[in-house]
């Protein structure tokens, strides 16, 4: 964040025509952002425009402490009313990798422990399973238990589902959905043609 106050700017209010349709935007900190440098995050707040939302995902094990380093980063997320983004990568964690897709989710996705308070009215999950629903369904029957919670709570949470393989990840979703829609009357989801198909989906 060096010197970037401007280029965070700039590109902000890039999405000032369409601001009523965008989320929170997600700022995502390496495992090398520590406790030392929250001042610099409380610099980018207070200059971010009051009009949109944030969500923050930090990584450094120091921010986990349930002591003074935590609660320094939960008082300034809710004092500027940020989101602190929910990463659970338990599951992902557990298992031995026999698939290559596993092998290497596991060293690029953080082992921390999971935080299931919410700092602000936009609660985020990210939530990093294997590839098969099976083994994924106690924690997605856990989380859908939460953001019930949540949505009954007045709180508008953002939940993305992620797989090692990332064409299995539609399916996980779905399976979300419809343990959510188990809790709270949700819309039925449109017919996935992707199911049918054998590819990785991109993003574009």
């Amino acid at each position: 964040m060096h010197n970037a106050k401007g280029d965070v700017l700039d590109f902000v209010r890039l999405f000032e025509p369409i601001r009523e349709k965008v989320g929170p935007f997600m700022i995502q900190f390496p495992e090398t952002f520590s406790p030392n440098e929250l001042h610099r995050l409380e610099e980018i707040f207070s200059i971010l425009p009051k009009s949109f939302s944030y969500a923050v995902e930090v990584r450094h094990p120091d921010f986990f402490d349930h002591a003074k380093h935590e609660r320094n980063l939960i008082s300034l997320l809710k004092s500027f009313d940020v989101n602190r983004i929910i990463f659970d990568t338990r599951k992902l964690h557990s298992v031995k990798a026999t698939e290559a897709s596993v092998a290497e989710a596991q060293k690029k996705k953080p082992k921390v422990p999971v935080r299931f308070d919410t700092t602000s009215a936009r609660p985020i999950l990210r939530y990093v399973g294997t590839n098969d629903i099976l083994n994924n369904e106690p924690y997605l029957k856990e989380w859908a238990i939460i953001v019930a919670e949540w949505i009954a709570d007045g709180l508008h949470p953002y939940v993305f589902i992620h797989a090692p393989d990332k064409a299995q990840q539609p399916k996980l979703c779905r399976r979300f959905h419809e343990l959510l829609s188990d809790l709270i009357d949700l819309p039925p989801l449109p017919p996935a043609p992707f199911d049918k198909q054998n590819q990785q989906l991109g993003l574009f």
